[in-house]
């Protein structure tokens, strides 16, 4: 396959071609959908190098992926933080940053599946997880706990829990997308309002021990009339 060769970087342009490099990976897998589909030779000829030239920046393609993915969910943890309204209550943004989650992983799907891909070990894209999605999950969790509208506790539990449903919705909306949701960022709104106001009844109301039958009950007898 020919290609026109990249002119000699600059002495210190190395970030500058690493960011190339990148940002025609992340593309790559935008157009193809799959890992599978992206070559090295592929990334080199659309940044104008020879593929030993990407070698010097990463040692194989895993870890060219791996770095794709990371900086992908590093935009994750601006987006969330850009939903969140410091001047709503934590619960509101709680469920701002629920559905700015799913939003991200629906227009990043296949970062996404690659990032939600178990490894043995934990690598830049959990480090990038652990402190963006999962940091900010567990603010705004302890911020309602220090209010006393979710149980005081350690607040790891409920982000799992969060988390878990966001991912849920996630991941059947890009593996599924011909279901009737209807408005998916609707659909995505009543489910993690659901697990908000489902979380604060049974901490704040009828206690983490409360059966089934006893929740129901509740609802019946509390039920808004229209």
């Amino acid at each position: 396959m020919n290609f026109t060769p990249r002119q000699r970087s600059a002495r210190g342009s190395g970030a500058e071609l690493r960011a190339e490099i990148l940002d025609a990976t992340k593309k790559l897998l935008a157009r193809s959908g799959h890992v599978d589909a992206v070559s090295i030779r592929q990334i080199a000829k659309i940044v104008g190098v020879t593929p030993p030239s990407i070698y010097r920046h990463f040692a194989d393609k895993d870890q060219l992926i791996e770095s794709v993915v990371a900086q992908v969910f590093e935009d994750l943890d601006a987006e969330m933080l850009a939903a969140s309204d410091p001047n709503e209550s934590p619960m509101e943004r709680l469920r701002q940053q629920g559905l700015a989650y799913v939003r991200f992983a629906r227009e990043h799907p296949e970062q996404y599946r690659l990032a939600m891909t178990p490894g043995e070990t934990a690598g830049a894209v959990d480090q990038v997880l652990t402190s963006s999605a999962f940091a900010h999950f567990a603010a705004t969790i302890t911020e309602c706990m220090n209010l006393g509208v979710i149980a005081p506790g350690d607040p790891v539990p409920v982000v799992l829990e969060l988390w878990t449903s966001a991912h849920g919705i996630a991941s059947l909306l890009i593996a599924k997308p011909y279901l009737p949701w209807g408005d998916v960022e609707a659909f995505t709104d009543r489910v993690m309002r659901s697990i908000c106001v489902g979380r604060v009844v049974i901490d704040s109301v009828l206690g983490v021990d409360v059966s089934a039958d006893a929740l129901a009950e509740w609802a019946v007898q509390n039920r808004r009339v229209s």
